[in-house]
């Protein structure tokens, strides 16, 4: 048994929030946390990998699975389905590896109700202003600007959903930010219910109180 459980950690923000900088890093500084690799019904795209970008399924071995609660999370996104596989993630945080999920309030709210809620982490990562979050935007040079004009008006929906977080963070400094979000994962690796070997331990020192009688 491995001396603790892995944390399904949920990161949420509105584009721009710097949530994807955040993920990246804290891989970096543990790399035994892993990203969730989502499994979905469109077609493979030039370059992708089955298992790797994502777990490639027929409509019918989608359904399938979230049939058998075999999926934590699953959406229907633009005539495609969506979800993260149950299985995988199981297997990672029972050996003791955190998984990491970039997802929306939809999804994380269907992870904190799933079979591993009890093991879930949700934090949100909220701009220090709207003018801030427009800027980064706008700097990255990925969009044109009308898809940073659709990014902005889904901004709010996402950010409305604040309070629905166990943590929430504003990112006005962004090594500052990565600072407390590693502080917050380190304690919630070592509450109780994360500790499975406790119990046992314990027991052994019972055991070890009860010879000296």
């Amino acid at each position: 048994m491995s001396e603790r459980r892995g944390l399904l950690i949920i990161l949420s923000s509105p584009s721009g929030a710097g949530k994807s900088t955040l993920s990246k890093r804290l891989i970096a500084w543990d790399p035994s946390i892993s990203f969730s690799v989502s499994a979905t019904t469109r077609a493979p795209r030039a370059g992708e990998t089955d298992g790797a970008d994502y777990h490639f399924l027929s409509e019918e071995a989608f359904k399938k699975t979230v049939a058998q609660d075999g999926m934590l999370e699953h959406a229907h996104v633009f005539g495609n389905f969506y979800g993260s596989p149950r299985a995988p993630v199981e297997a990672a945080i029972g050996a003791g590896k955190d998984v990491l999920f970039d997802i929306d309030w939809q999804g994380a709210q269907q992870i904190r109700n799933s079979a591993l809620g009890a093991h879930t982490l949700s934090i949100f990562i909220l701009p220090p202003s709207i003018k801030e979050l427009h800027r980064r935007l706008v700097s990255r040079g990925q969009d044109t600007a009308e898809v940073i004009e659709k990014r902005m008006r889904k901004s709010w929906d996402e950010i409305s959903r604040w309070d629905a977080y166990d943590y929430v963070l504003i990112n006005d400094d962004l090594d500052a930010t990565e600072a407390r979000l590693k502080t917050i994962i380190t304690s919630r690796r070592h509450r109780r219910i994360q500790q499975p070997q406790l119990v046992e331990h314990v027991r052994k020192l019972q055991s070890e109180f009860e010879d000296m009688s």
